[in-house]
């Protein structure tokens, strides 16, 4: 794998570009995921089957812890297109070409997809398990390590009653100023000078 990167950034860098290892690196990751068994050994499977590679590996190790002979195999390299249709997901290898030969392989044999991928899940509208997606996330509670202390007014610069009262342009029993009458001598004060100006009007016409 590392002279295949090796070889295509030699083509990229000699025209002048620069990309991440990384990016190379998981396309062909995905390429040589597959492995073809040249001798079953006391595996179930059959000789010239693609496995996947990790798959296989299990398998060997178990067959090992056994006492078992593990199965033999040869590295392959599936094209971008092949290796796309080759794998474990029906959706995603549907969503890529050929989607009818591959829904109705998939029906014929009866798979189900897990949705362990990202991009079949993306497909139905469901969180991708990577990041904060991952099942061991998704009911994960997080407190406070020690409890949060309530801040008092003055602590948060907060204006107390009175303070808020005054900049509202309230009384101390909280009406307007300028508005209402506090007692019953202000009312007839009011009424007075109300009499009084409708006295001078009259004045004023005659």
């Amino acid at each position: 794998q590392v002279y295949l990167v090796d070889e295509v950034q030699k083509v990229y860098k000699s025209q002048g570009v620069d990309i991440n290892d990384k990016h190379i690196e998981t396309i062909i990751r995905q390429m040589m995921k597959k492995v073809r068994v040249e001798q079953k050994g006391d595996t179930d499977y059959l000789p010239g089957a693609l496995v996947d590679r990790y798959e296989l590996a299990a398998e060997n190790k178990r067959v090992k812890s056994e006492k078992g002979k593990p199965a033999e195999f040869e590295e392959v390299i599936l094209g971008i297109t092949k290796a796309s249709l080759a794998t474990d997901s029906f959706l995603s290898a549907a969503s890529f070409q050929e989607t009818t030969k591959v829904l109705t392989d998939a029906a014929l044999e009866g798979k189900t997809d897990r949705l362990r991928g990202l991009k079949e899940n993306v497909i139905i509208g469901k969180l991708i398990p990577a990041a904060t997606g991952l099942k061991r996330y998704r009911r994960l509670e997080i407190e406070p390590a020690e409890p949060i202390r309530r801040q008092t007014p003055e602590e948060l610069g907060l204006l107390d009653e009175g303070e808020l009262a005054a900049d509202l342009g309230l009384t101390a029993d909280g009406e307007l100023e300028g508005f209402g009458f506090g007692t019953d001598d202000d009312a007839k004060a009011f009424g007075k000078e109300v009499a009084d100006l409708s006295t001078s009007d009259g004045d004023d016409k005659k």
